[in-house]
């Protein structure tokens, strides 16, 4: 029986650290993933959070247009589209879904839908598709999308997401352990 798959896009079908290039540039720092341990980039610059938050708009269209693609997710991802739905469900803005969706394609990634939230707040939309799995990246959303959502969701360990998970929350390293995991949970039933 095919699954309806939930997968959020940034940090978990891109690379975690797809944005460190442009900060490190445009900043003059030299930041790694390990030293992102707080999902709130704006505190590693010395500039006050709103202009981070104009120089992230400046920039955004083109990361997402450049983003790299995480290890392995692409053939996961192949092999998922004869298996499942896949449901893309993105806190991007949404001016960004034409962006958004020639990245998928140029990529070669398959997608049934794409949905472009513009803030953090999954829940709804997952409800509304009837969402069997989600699988994010960001600590806080993937604690709500369980509690609320009454689903399982696999997040993708990253040094900003450490903090303990409750049952139902699981934390995956890479995308083949995410295949595996969804493998099992689909034939347990």
């Amino acid at each position: 029986m095919k699954k309806r798959l939930g997968i959020d896009i940034d940090g978990t079908v891109t690379r975690p650290e797809t944005i460190l290039p442009y900060m490190n540039k445009d900043f003059g720092l030299s930041l790694s993933l390990e030293d992102i341990v707080d999902y709130d980039l704006s505190l590693l610059v010395d500039i006050p959070a709103s202009e981070f938050a104009q120089w992230w708009l400046n920039i955004e269209a083109k990361v997402y247009e450049e983003s790299p693609l995480a290890e392995h997710v692409k053939d996961v991802l192949l092999e998922w589209e004869k298996l499942h739905e896949l449901y893309f469900i993105s806190a991007r803005s949404t001016h960004l879904l034409a962006i958004t969706e020639n990245w998928f394609k140029k990529e070669g990634l398959p997608f049934h839908h794409i949905e472009l939230t513009g803030s953090h707040n999954k829940v709804e939309l997952i409800k509304n598709y009837q969402l069997d799995l989600f699988i994010e990246d960001k600590h806080d959303n993937a604690v709500i999308v369980h509690q609320e959502c009454k689903i399982p969701v696999l997040l993708f360990d990253t040094p900003y997401n450490q903090q303990p998970l409750p049952q139902g929350v699981i934390r995956i390293y890479h995308w083949f352990e995410a295949k595996a995991w969804v493998k099992r949970w689909v034939q347990q039933g």
